[in-house]
């Protein structure tokens, strides 16, 4: 993903509850990097609250780290984020920095690090650019989940979302203008 023209930002990540309530956060400008809305954020929190204190939480593709920070700021234990994009790894640590956040930033493709890491994970955000099939990466997640854990997926339509089903079911769906998201419990062999 090319970045921008312009090396400085005019947008802002707003962490909507939590320790963190109300903090913002730049947002570098990286041509199709989409923060996950507020609203939706929202949304997943309310799903989340009684899985998400003492979490162990893993943000793939995690862009500005939207999903992540907030999940810290609402008691998440530990989070891990994984990024491959430069100028968005370098905004990742600098949010993470400015926060305290007891966090990770694993610097390359998601297919690297689920290839690596023996760690299980109570709680995975999923949000990759429109047009990368989360099919694969989801047979990998069975392994990094806990037996409870969820899957958060977020989808650019509603058939995008619904192709994941071979994967698991869904205990949760929701839509704001295009984003189709929703939890995900991995069940079989796929």
């Amino acid at each position: 993903m090319p970045p921008s023209s312009s090396p400085r930002s005019a947008h802002q990540l707003r962490i909507i509850g939590g320790r963190w309530r109300g903090r913002r956060l730049p947002v570098p400008a990286i041509a199709g990097l989409r923060p996950t809305p507020d609203r939706v954020r929202e949304t997943l929190f309310n799903w989340l609250t009684p899985a998400i204190t003492g979490a162990r939480c893993l943000d793939l593709y995690a862009g500005t780290g939207a999903l992540g920070f907030e999940a810290l700021s609402r008691g998440a234990a530990h989070v891990v984020f994984v990024e491959r994009h430069r100028q968005a790894l370098a905004g990742l640590r600098r949010s993470a920095a400015a926060l305290g956040a007891d966090c990770e930033v694993f610097a390359g493709p998601v297919s690297a690090f689920l290839a690596e890491t023996t760690a299980r994970f109570d709680v995975i955000f999923m949000d990759p650019p429109y047009d990368v099939d989360p099919g694969p990466v989801c047979r990998a997640l069975k392994d990094r989940l806990t037996a409870a854990g969820l899957v958060y997926v977020e989808r650019g339509s509603a058939e995008d979302l619904r192709t994941l089903q071979v994967w698991g079911r869904f205990s949760k769906q929701g839509r704001a203008g295009g984003v189709h998201f929703g939890l995900l419990q991995l069940v079989g062999d796929g």
